[in-house]
């Protein structure tokens, strides 16, 4: 067993903990840095981002401003996001934009060499920053290649986290599974930054990687940090039939157009005056309510899913190769099917997750309302809440960048001033305790198979929490996910070796998800209305007067407690949504 010391841990490899690395590492190069990450680190969902990030670059022009940038987000989430976080989001967001620039991320540029802006849902304007349509890419291996080049941060990749390791109320760090040795160790600092994504994993029908699986989320709140707004799940309206792979937004803010079975730009009937380009939980729920209009189209060889078509086909050959090269990549590649010539099949998929850890505004982890020294979290897997029920494309770029380097400076900001030390006879034996649980697990000679249980997992999220929700459908989920709550601590581990048991990580995450998913279930069930991407059957209209609230999870023994906190109100108050 070893133990590994650094200043600032950070769980997490996209952008949001490169981001937290960099900045710390530059305000205090003396700082000893880890960046964990269960895959090769350049290998983590950011690099699948593809419409772009947003900041208002251009005051003025078409009348676009900081404050139209805020209005916009704050609609959007339905009047659910913390105003105070959303004004820091749209102010620093131009100068993330900038920096990246300085990184050297190829931003689409004029003729004149400025960086072009794209539309994208629910904008006012365009405000979109971008790379083709591989934005997450250009900035993942910006921020790669930056932080390769700073001695003070080393990447451990392929160390798998299974628990933090929290002593006397401080987050001193985790225990991880090398995955290529299947030692374990423990990884720990006096800071540690959280920053392992979202949770859409959840689903079966999603267009995150399978590692998407909110591992931070479920370790936190294990250890007793809580939860926030996990109900409400992003329903992307473009994911690709059958497989579910991302069509970016991006294709409808060039210009494409969204078709049911009749060839009827159907979107004229639920938000007229932006069409295509509205936010994504209401052109989600469009698309789902044509299909249920019997409007959809069904293909058996393709799918068993009904869907509608995006047609890009007016855009022409070369606008696509220009800004959508990707998806013409990944439509002929999956379907053989040229999108300058063909339209793409296409339903809401399981996307963006709004939940995460409890945090304030500065991203620092909370538990029973108070923060939890010396813990951070960043980008999806934190919730601020800076995009509320729903949020806007390409703010989740921003988000992270921000948040990253947020988080960043407040960790290097502790470790001036801590004085911890490290009491390697606790540590061990916590190492210790998790390796003995792991053990037991690999121990079991007969039970349940893990795969099966992800199958009625997926099954169970696909089809009863969905982009439409009802009492009874949240009521079998429950009832589904309680019962393979029980069932996974039976299931059997058929690969009993340490080294690269990628059978023991999928059951570990798996765990992790049915803790998350109980808490998406208990939330969507206790929201009686419905706002953003939670819409409840029974309950259509929002409900300010009772529902204008967060809604926080914390464990409590092998269940947990929901209560709820306000939200943070500057200036724009809630208003009908229209569109």
């Amino acid at each position: 067993m070893e133990i590994l010391k650094y200043d600032i841990v950070i769980l997490g490899s996209g952008i949001a903990g490169f981001r937290a690395a960099l900045q710390a590492a530059k305000s205090n190069p003396k700082l000893k840095i880890a960046v964990l990450s269960k895959l090769h680190a350049m290998r983590s969902h950011s690099v699948s981002a593809e419409g772009g990030i947003s900041g208002v670059l251009y005051p003025g022009e078409k009348n676009d401003s900081i404050d139209l940038h805020a209005y916009d987000t704050i609609k959007g989430s339905d009047y659910l996001a913390d105003q105070d976080a959303v004004e820091i989001l749209v102010n620093s967001a131009p100068s993330e934009i900038k920096l990246f620039d300085n990184l050297g991320v190829p931003w689409n540029r004029d003729e004149n060499g400025r960086i072009v802006l794209r539309a994208f849902g629910g904008m006012s304007v365009p405000r979109t920053a971008f790379a083709a349509d591989k934005t997450g890419f250009a900035m993942m291996s910006a921020l790669y290649d930056s932080v390769l080049q700073l001695e003070n941060i080393e990447i451990l990749h392929e160390n798998y986290a299974t628990r933090l390791i929290v002593n006397e109320g401080h987050a001193n760090g985790v225990v991880a599974i090398d995955m290529a040795t299947g030692d374990f160790k423990a990884i720990v600092g006096k800071a540690l930054i959280i920053a392992t994504g979202g949770f859409a994993r959840l689903y079966g029908f999603t267009t995150t990687a399978y590692s998407s699986t909110g591992d931070g989320i479920a370790m936190a709140y294990d250890a007793g940090i809580s939860l926030k707004n996990m109900e409400f799940v992003q329903f992307h309206p473009t994911g690709l039939i059958p497989s579910g792979i991302l069509i970016t937004e991006a294709a409808r803010g060039e210009g494409g157009y969204l078709r049911n079975s009749k060839g009827e730009r159907f979107m004229e009937k639920y938000a007229k005056s932006v069409m295509e380009l509205a936010p994504r939980d209401i052109v989600s729920r469009s698309i789902i309510t044509e299909i249920d209009n019997g409007n959809g189209i069904k293909d058996e060889k393709l799918s068993d899913l009904e869907f509608v078509y995006l047609d890009l086909r007016h855009l022409g050959e070369e606008k696509i190769d220009k800004n959508l090269s990707m998806i013409k990549e990944i439509t002929i590649n999956r379907l053989g099917l040229d999108p300058s010539k063909e339209q793409i099949p296409i339903r809401p998929v399981a996307h963006f997750t709004m939940g995460g850890i409890n945090t304030d505004i500065n991203g620092a982890a909370l538990s029973s309302g108070k923060p939890v020294k010396g813990v951070w979290a960043a980008g999806e897997c934190g919730c601020v809440s800076v995009h509320g029920s729903n949020r806007l494309g390409s703010n989740s770029l921003s988000e992270c960048a921000i948040w990253g380097k947020m988080t960043g400076n407040s960790a290097a900001q502790l470790c001036k001033s801590s004085t911890q030390a490290f009491d390697d006879k606790k540590i061990g034996a916590i190492v210790e305790a998790e390796q003995q649980r792991i053990s037991s697990i690999l121990d079991r000679k007969s039970g349940e198979n893990p795969y099966d249980i992800r199958h009625t997992l997926w099954n169970t999220m696909d089809n009863f929490v969905g982009v439409y929700r009802s009492m009874d459908k949240l009521a079998k989920a429950k009832a589904i996910v309680d019962e393979l709550h029980s069932k996974i601590d039976d299931a059997v581990i058929a690969d009993k070796s340490m080294v690269y048991n990628t059978n023991l990580i999928d059951y570990l995450q798996l765990k992790n998800m049915i803790a998350l998913a109980r808490t998406v279930i208990a939330g969507a069930m206790e929201r009686k209305e419905s706002r953003g991407a939670h819409a409840m059957v029974e309950y259509p209209k929002r409900d300010d007067k009772n529902w204008l609230k967060h809604t926080i999870v914390q464990k409590d023994g092998d269940g947990f407690k929901v209560s709820y906190m306000p939200v943070k109100i500057t200036k724009w108050q809630p208003q009908e949504r229209k569109y």
